[in-house]
């Protein structure tokens, strides 16, 4: 079985407002519970007045957390992460409106290259999770459908979709720090938490150059 585990950065608004990059990142591993134990020590390694937290975010977390989590997810010898990122000053006028299609656009993408690059076998059981809260519920609806319909037509092992909040799955919180790093390359120009990961990034696509 391989568990994959979503998370997306950014905001697919158009708005002055919104983010110049949009980010969209699977980690793949058989094993989640190397993952759930990063968080697990990270959360245990907090001052005495933050403990209470019920879940790490990396936006909110400080910069000692942040490296603790992605030194020790860069560590695991069963984890992989795969990340596509959108640059949306080059999406079609026409798309940008189109936020459902954009969104399943963006991530077919991602999940086309675990069948090209052959990171999965087609008769693999796969359990995918994603963060129930991160994504509106239109979105969120469409691209589960989505991904039953496209990654059904494609593989003949089984596929278990779950929406989970991230203060119950802990390989969520994992997979967001992750995902946050690569965002913040691009958003930010700063590389110094993606350099701490980098090694397990095996497909990081550029979308809209």
């Amino acid at each position: 079985m391989a568990y994959l585990f979503i998370d997306e950065s950014g905001d697919l608004g158009f708005s002055k407002g919104s983010s110049k990059w949009f980010t969209f990142t699977i980690i793949l591993t058989t094993n989640k519970r190397p993952l759930e134990k990063v968080i697990k020590k990270a959360r245990t390694s907090l001052r005495k007045n933050h403990k209470r937290v019920n879940e790490l975010h990396a936006y909110h977390a400080d910069e000692v957390t942040r490296k603790r989590v992605l030194k020790g997810l860069s560590e695991l010898d069963d984890l992989r992460v795969l990340s596509i990122i959108l640059n949306k000053e080059k999406v079609y006028v026409d798309l940008q409106n189109q936020k459902n299609y954009l969104y399943n656009y963006v991530a077919n993408i991602l999940l086309d290259r675990l069948h090209t690059k052959d990171i999965l076998a087609v008769n693999e059981h796969l359990d995918i999770c994603f963060d129930r809260k991160d994504t509106k519920k239109n979105l969120r609806d469409n691209f589960v459908s989505y991904l039953q319909t496209s990654l059904g037509a494609k593989r003949t092992g089984n596929i278990d979709i779950t929406l989970s909040a991230s203060h119950q799955e802990k390989a969520l919180q994992a997979v967001d720090f992750v995902s946050w790093a690569i965002f913040r390359k691009y958003e930010r120009g700063d590389y110094e938490y993606y350099e701490i990961i980098k090694n397990k990034i095996v497909e990081e696509n550029l979308l809209f150059p």
